[in-house]
């Protein structure tokens, strides 16, 4: 699935064959197979390379974990003693009063870093669990400041590149061999960490994290992929969770191809949200009165930009790089109307190249999407035949203009990915005492169907639906209603009752207010970390 990551600087990528690194603790597996347990206290320091937000105090450590964690449980004859690690990064905001517990956040991905989301998820709680929670964020293996990271070719988002709508077979060959020459770099860019970027070795980075704290139990929060990841620890370790809140849900019925299906049809409904949005704004924006007509200027734009790249860097694949930021909160439609606007109606075009330059992809992309590729090309099996990839991709595209070709070209290099697709995990949440889920009907990155699936899979869970959201990310993101539900469950484990909300809902709360045309939105992006998901 698409997924958005705000850019960080990629570290040089090789194996690290030390079993404890300096100034961090190492993970040993235990004996009877489960993850790493009982490993050295975390040695947890200031952050070089991190700040907090606002005025929290944010502390930073390194933790090791196998590279391999089912090799590292199986030992086997002739095996070096010195095995292959991944150096966690891990950042911590403590509990400012006495501490209730230990609550482990992720903003998603896969492919984004995490240490930065301990401080602002810190800073958006209510006071009382501020003061209770030590908030724990990581960078997953392969990104931000973990090593070694994954990086492959820091050219590929270069403008302007190909369109992303062929229009015919050279168009696809050239879009092909793209795609394909970007597989084979992170093959050999990588090594063996490819080998093991699977989410269930996220996951059991995860457990080797809980027991690196010194903890019996951890509280966790997970956005978009990060909902998969918790789902995907909770299966695997469910006497090690307490509360689990899933938010922004992906869908565990659904292997990432098919999804990514489902993903562009729900991208394209969520612009229409925003065109129509727009059109109703005609007065401020002047684009059309009715989303079809501010569609068609979109569309005619990128028609344009095809024939003429705006100052050699804006073609039409940069405009929807750009443009998808829509589908993920309705706070940026007043700047992105304003730019589109600025362009198409006046004369001015600094607004749309300002937002390219903010939301658009960069080199200092390829780490995260490397990363994306790394986990998801592997999480599942991929078609490797092209004629399957085009007959899909054109059927979604006749019905999804806005990313149908976009988010397949996004994830071709799946298709000769240099390590075969695994099994698709299954989620099974029927031991785990209780959990939270949170889904706005309208996400574009995570459809509202995927909601209903994680709740099929939690008997004991609960499903909090915003009708008539469109934010990917709801939970403490100034929706009262779906506040006091989070806060209370975390507080106190308190669950809304089942089967209360309707549309197998157990809860609905009713979506924020659609934002003022003439608002601006500030520098700190909502639910920032994230281009696409998951």
């Amino acid at each position: 699935m698409r997924r958005r990551v705000s850019a960080t600087a990629g570290i040089a990528v090789g194996t690290a064959l030390v079993t404890v690194m300096a100034g961090g603790a190492a993970a040993q597996p235990g004996p009877d197979g489960a993850a790493p347990t009982e490993p050295a206290p975390l040695d947890w320091g200031a952050c070089a390379d991190l700040d907090p937000r606002g005025d929290e105090t944010l502390e930073c450590a390194t933790l090791s974990v196998p590279m391999d964690h089912d090799g590292a449980r199986s030992p086997r004859a002739g095996r070096p003693q010195e095995e292959p690690v991944v150096r966690l990064a891990l950042s911590r905001v403590p509990a400012r009063g006495e501490r209730q517990g230990v609550l482990v956040v992720n903003p998603g991905g896969p492919g984004s870093p995490g240490r930065a989301w301990a401080s602002i998820t810190a800073l958006g709680l209510p006071d009382d669990l501020r003061d209770s929670y030590d908030v724990v964020g990581f960078d997953p293996r392969g990104t931000g400041a973990s090593t070694p990271s994954v990086t492959c070719d820091p050219t590929y988002f270069d403008p302007v590149r190909p369109n992303t709508v062929p229009g015919d077979e050279l168009d696809e060959t050239e879009l092909l061999d793209r795609a394909g020459g970007y597989a084979k770099a992170c093959g050999e860019a990588n090594g063996e960490l490819l080998e093991h970027m699977r989410t269930v070795d996220n996951a059991h980075d995860l457990e080797a994290v809980r027991a690196a704290l010194g903890t019996e139990r951890i509280d966790y929060l997970g956005y978009s992929y990060g909902s998969y990841l918790g789902a995907t620890y909770a299966t695997l370790y469910p006497d090690r969770v307490r509360r689990l809140v899933l938010d922004s849900i992906v869908n565990p019925d659904l292997p990432w191809y098919e999804s990514n299906h489902r993903q562009s049809l729900a991208l394209d409904a969520a612009a229409r949200n925003f065109f129509d949005w727009v059109a109703r704004n005609d007065a401020t924006y002047r684009l059309g009165t009715t989303g079809e007509e501010v569609a068609e200027r979109y569309y005619g734009l990128r028609e344009s930009l095809a024939a003429e790249p705006l100052e050699g860097v804006l073609g039409p694949t940069e405009l929807e790089g750009t443009f998808i930021i829509v589908a993920y909160n309705s706070a940026y439609w007043p700047r992105l109307a304003k730019a589109l606007a600025d362009h198409v109606v006046g004369t001015d075009s600094a607004a749309l190249l300002a937002a390219h330059e903010r939301y658009g992809e960069s080199a200092q992309d390829d780490p995260g999407y490397a990363v994306y590729l790394a986990t998801e090309c592997t999480d599942a099996p991929w078609p490797r035949s092209w004629p399957i990839w085009r007959a899909d991709a054109r059927a979604v595209h006749a019905q999804a203009p806005f990313q149908g070709w976009g988010n397949t070209w996004y994830n071709a290099p799946c298709m000769t990915w240099p390590v075969e697709g695994g099994e698709w995990f299954q989620v099974d949440g029927s031991r785990v005492e209780g959990a939270l889920l949170v889904q706005a009907t309208d996400d574009g990155p995570t459809p509202l169907a995927g909601a209903h699936a994680m709740r099929r899979r939690f008997p004991e869970g609960r499903l909090v639906v915003e009708e008539g959201g469109v934010s990917h990310g709801v939970s403490f993101n100034g929706n009262d209603c779906v506040d006091d539900v989070v806060t209370a469950y975390l507080r106190e484990g308190v669950l809304p009752a089942a089967g209360g909300g309707g549309g197998g809902a157990d809860l609905t709360c009713a979506a924020l207010p659609q934002p003022d045309p003439a608002g601006e939105r500030g520098d700190t992006d909502p639910f920032g970390v994230e281009r696409r998901p998951a």
